[in-house]
């Protein structure tokens, strides 16, 4: 998946019946289906049953059972509740019958209100930062193996910048917390619900990652297993994918191999247009 009309394309599901959707899947190189399709396709799924003029606030889901790449995703809407200003869904995506993920999305009226946001890390402007691609060639020649493999796993949609040098923080360890600039590699043309579907779409990647910083070394050397367990999402502000924004995460807890992290996610002028959490599994 080169382009942006390629990912609005995958993530615009095809309507079977009133309530139930079906999707197909990104290809993923870990032989997997892709956290953030189901979220983002989900959340689709979710808009197309509610009024135009509600607009997503939040978002829960659980992953049940890891997708098969080769099977399409049927997405079932439980039209929960039609309130005055917030409307509530509950979205079940099956393949074969069998439930492989379940979210619950809430839906609202724009209405005013009190106003107040956390403040933005003071960090090195993406201006002065190299792209993760760029970094990891070095490793073409002394690890060529590793490269390609981290290669096939970042994608060509999205360019990411880490303010630490990404093959010294995947290599040793470090503290649980990870500052990375990203934005589409070109412009994004689409109303705000397709964003925030691009935006939960985005929001899985580097964030189970940053659970498992303190560990590195160990986590390196042994045979483990990383999937993701849930995630939560808040839309807080309007969204802009035309400049970098600043995907910051922290690591609070890992335990019983599960490992618990948490972002928020800023424009680059300082702006904090969503909050995300999620508990992944690292069973060795």
């Amino acid at each position: 998946m080169k382009t942006i009309q390629e990912l609005i394309k995958l993530l615009t599901l095809e309507q079977l019946d009133d309530h139930i959707f079906k999707g197909e899947n990104y290809q993923a190189p870990w032989g997997r289906v892709f956290g953030g399709q189901v979220l983002a396709q989900s959340l689709h799924a979710a808009y197309r049953t509610v009024p135009e003029d509600r607009i997503a606030h939040s978002m829960h889901g659980y992953f049940i059972l890891g997708g098969n790449l080769d099977i399409p995703i049927t997405y079932e809407v439980d039209t929960i509740r039609n309130g005055g200003s917030f409307t509530t869904r509950r979205v079940v995506a099956k393949q074969n019958g069998n439930a492989i993920f379940n979210m619950a999305a809430s839906f609202q009226l724009k209405q005013e209100g009190v106003d107040h946001q956390i403040i933005m890390p003071n960090i090195v402007s993406p201006n002065n930062l190299s792209t993760s691609l760029e970094q990891i060639e070095e490793l073409k020649e002394l690890d060529p193996k590793v490269y390609y493999r981290l290669k096939m796993v970042l994608p060509e949609v999205f360019s990411f910048k880490t303010i630490d040098k990404v093959t010294t923080k995947l290599s040793k360890n470090g503290p649980p917390f990870n500052n990375i600039w990203v934005r589409t590699t070109e412009k994004v043309v689409a109303d705000l619900p397709m964003k925030q579907q691009l935006l939960a779409y985005m929001s899985d990647y580097n964030l189970l990652t940053t659970a498992t910083l303190p560990h590195r070394e160990h986590l390196n050397k042994t045979n483990t297993f990383y999937a993701s367990l849930d995630h939560a999402l808040w839309f807080h502000r309007e969204i802009d994918f035309d400049d970098w924004l600043l995907y910051a995460m922290d690591s609070p807890s890992a335990s019983n191999s599960r490992g618990f992290s948490r972002g928020s996610i800023f424009n680059k002028n300082g702006t904090l247009i969503a909050s995300v959490a999620q508990e992944g599994l690292m069973r060795q």
